[in-house]
Formats: structure tokens, sequence, C-alpha cells
């Protein structure tokens, strides 16, 4: 009778590599109030990032199609903001993808419109 004692993967010698600078995302204060939430939602679209900001909760919107050169964020981006507390959690609309629903630690939940072109005021 055949008896295995250790289990072979076929994932043992996969290694991953870091992408390069001019396809990630850099210089945005991502939030610290969120507890067991994600801190980012992403579609085809967008990619949703909830940030710390002053007199209340906000998260930005970046639009995957419009990556710059070095992929900083100019710190003057803009953010949605329009709640009283932290933002806890934001998720995306699976049938619309320019729809996003925020619920933050003052138990109002909003729902959003993005417009195509990703926001710029």
């Amino acid at each position: 009778m055949s008896f295995r004692l250790v289990r072979q993967s076929k994932f043992r010698h996969v290694y991953g590599t870091c992408l390069k600078r001019e396809q990630c995302f850099d210089n945005i204060r991502v939030s610290k109030s969120s507890w067991d939430s994600t801190f980012c939602a992403v579609n085809p679209k967008f990619c949703a990032i909830i940030v710390e900001s002053g007199g209340g909760g906000a998260f930005i919107v970046l639009p995957l199609n419009k990556v710059n050169k070095a992929g900083r964020i100019p710190p003057d981006h803009p953010l949605v903001g329009g709640h009283k507390g932290p933002v806890l959690d934001i998720a995306w609309d699976p049938f619309n993808d320019n729809v996003i629903a925020s619920g933050s630690e003052d138990c109002v939940v909003k729902v959003w419109q993005i417009p195509d072109y990703g926001l710029v005021t």
C-alpha cells in the first residue's frame, strides 16, 4: 500500500514580479479608519480608494486608463466627499460601472454617479 506524506504542489516554483513604476499609483494617503473592510474597490473603468481627509470622510476615484508616466497622483486631485464621519466601506455597482456606494461611520450610505472621464472638480 502506497502512502504519501508530502502533498505535491503545482505552484512550488512560481515567483511574482513587481509592476513597473508607470503601472502603479503613488502619493495616496490611505485611510486608517476602516477596520474590517477593504480600502479599495475596482471595476473595469475605475479604482476607488478610501483616503484620509479632514472634516469628514472621502474617497478618491481614479480612471484606470489615465495613469500618468510617473504614477504619482497630484495632491489637488478631486475627492468624493459628502460624509460627516470617516468612510468605512465602498462598493461599485456590478451592473453599472459609473455608480459607487459609500458607507460612513455616521450611519449614512450614499450612492454616487461618476462621469465616464473621471472626476475633474
